[in-house]
């Protein structure tokens, strides 16, 4: 028996729909079956009433009843009444119930088979009763004289037998109606089971279930983000999606409440965000929320030739960006340090040459004019910048820019004060509200306007000028070049969405160092400003009271 059971959901679902349908029309049909029989007795007894009360109003009638001959007269006025009502019988008869007419006028002069009792108190009634005909639905009405006197019943009926045989005759378009119906239900299930087998792939109710199971633990379970776009709405976020995007449970997913770039893919117009023949739209994009640094992909899901979602997975790499950004300060100090000890060296060259050229004076002085120009810069950066890491990234960074044949000059209203105990360390003084950047915080902002004015400076005239100034109201970064600088709309799209001027852009995964330092800048209350006046000099001012208020 089980193996007449359709497997599928569609087929469960289409079978046990038919039946329904089946069953709702059966019972329908018994219904307007009973319906039907129901309003025939009713319809007939409306009919005998009328007949019976008609007659028996009649002048004629109480006339003839009086006459002392009544059956000539009303014998032939009641079997042409009765033939043309199409009705069984009509009686008249005496108050005893002497028949005076009859169909069969062999039973005149009988007495009536039936109740009689209330017509004679004055009631016009119907009943059911046996009769010499059979089981018919009758009426009695009363034949009152002149005088109220009534002198006479009239009785009119229409045999069971020939309701039923008109009952029998709707039959037929009940039928039809049903098997129509049927027919209708048919076609209509097996339209929903193709459309049920073509969206669920025809599996089975415990498939469906096993793969609902399995699906919804690998959303909860894994370590990526996981969003499901459809027609530019999300309709399924996971967990760590949540996390990442900072959506709670209990909000209800919406495009508005996510970041801009679930909706737009990469950032493309919306003639090119249209043409999705490209698989997939996104591939390992950086993108930037305000507290973190994610890697995003973006893949069109195609069902059939119609393409029906896009799956965007989101990694988390904050953490690897921050370590990224250290080896990044690592590598130019690194490079500094080579470049000092290539310095030194051809230093170390000359003076050794200049001994043995028996010039030691010249020796001495030269040895001693470059150490102090080197120390002074050094005394200059400490006593004005309170900040280790911040002393030893603009020392690296003069360095490197010698190297480069940049003029790097950090002005004299560089001046940072800082309420941190020097003595405490990096670690410790990570979550200090003295400072209003983080050491890691500086020499990511920093580091970065700094690299971007050696990549945008004038090769002509190639300088940069660098200012941090901090003290109790604000911290104040300023850094200008001599390039040509940025419009409004390029500086924000440069923010924004990882946009680079340089060579190789987002294919070699670069414009991310001005997205994370508005990172660090919106994240702490601040503003970042672009303009161009005496150079290209892009500003970052960041009060200490909107700093602790965001860390609080």
């Amino acid at each position: 028996m089980a193996r007449h059971v359709p497997r599928s959901l569609a087929g469960q679902a289409a079978a046990l729909m038919f039946g329904i349908v089946l069953v709702i029309v059966v019972l329908g049909g018994a219904l307007a079956a009973l319906d039907a029989r129901r309003d025939g007795d009713d319809a007939a007894r409306e009919r005998v009433v009328a007949i019976a009360s008609s007659l028996a109003a009649a002048p004629s009638t109480a006339t003839a009843l009086e006459s002392g001959q009544p059956t000539a007269t009303l014998q032939p006025v009641t079997e042409r009444v009765r033939h043309d009502t199409q009705i069984a019988f009509i009686t008249i008869m005496s108050p005893d119930g002497t028949r005076y007419t009859h169909t069969d006028p062999s039973l005149i002069g009988q007495k009536y088979l039936g109740t009689t009792e209330p017509a004679l108190r004055g009631e016009t009634f119907t009943e059911v009763f046996t009769g010499t005909l059979g089981p018919s639905i009758r009426a009695v009405a009363p034949v009152y004289a002149s005088d109220g006197r009534i002198v006479g019943l009239v009785s009119a009926g229409i045999t069971q037998q020939t309701l039923a045989e008109n009952w029998y005759a709707q039959l037929p378009l009940i039928l039809l109606v049903a098997a129509t119906t049927v027919v209708a239900a048919v076609v209509g299930m097996w339209l929903v089971r193709r459309r049920l087998l073509r969206q669920t792939g025809g599996l089975s109710p415990r498939e469906l279930r096993v793969m609902y199971e399995h699906h919804d633990a690998v959303l909860h379970s894994i370590s990526e983000g996981l969003v499901v776009v459809e027609n530019e709405r999300a309709v399924l976020i996971n967990d760590e999606a949540r996390r990442l995007l900072d959506v709670s449970d209990d909000v209800p997913i919406d495009m508005r409440s996510l970041p801009a770039f679930l909706a737009d893919g990469d950032g493309r117009s919306a003639d090119e965000s249209a043409d999705r023949s490209a698989e997939p739209s996104v591939k390992d994009e950086v993108r930037l929320t305000k507290d973190r640094v994610l890697v995003v992909n973006r893949a069109p899901v195609a069902v059939g030739q119609r393409m029906a979602a896009d799956v965007v997975t989101i990694r988390d790499r904050t953490e690897l960006q921050g370590a990224l950004g250290e080896l990044d300060s690592m590598k130019v100090f690194a490079e500094s340090l080579r470049s000092q000890a290539h310095e030194s060296a051809n230093r170390l060259h000359t003076i050794v040459a200049l001994v043995e050229m028996g010039r030691g004076d010249e020796a001495v002085r030269f040895a001693t004019t470059q150490l102090e120009l080197s120390q002074r810069l050094v005394d200059r950066l400490t006593a004005a910048v309170q900040e280790p890491a911040l002393v030893a990234l603009l020392l690296g960074k003069s360095a490197q820019a010698a190297e480069r044949g940049v003029a790097l000059t950090v002005t004299d209203d560089t001046h940072f004060d800082t309420t941190l105990d020097t003595a405490v360390g990096a670690e410790e003084r990570e979550g200090d509200a003295g400072a209003v950047l983080t050491p890691t915080e500086m020499i990511t902002v920093v580091g970065n306007l700094v690299d971007n004015a050696f990549d945008a400076c004038d090769k002509d005239d190639p300088w940069v000028e660098v200012t941090v100034q901090q003290d109790d109201a604000a911290l104040r970064i300023v850094v200008a070049d001599s390039g040509p600088g940025m419009d409004e709309a390029t500086f924000q799209q440069a923010r924004r969405r990882g946009y680079s001027t340089k060579e190789g852009g987002a294919e070699g995964r670069r414009g991310l160092g001005l997205a994370l330092v508005s990172q660090v800048v919106e994240r702490h209350g601040g503003q970042l400003t672009a303009e161009v006046t005496y150079g290209s000099v892009v500003s970052v001012t960041i009060e200490r009271g909107a700093a602790q208020r965001r860390r609080s």
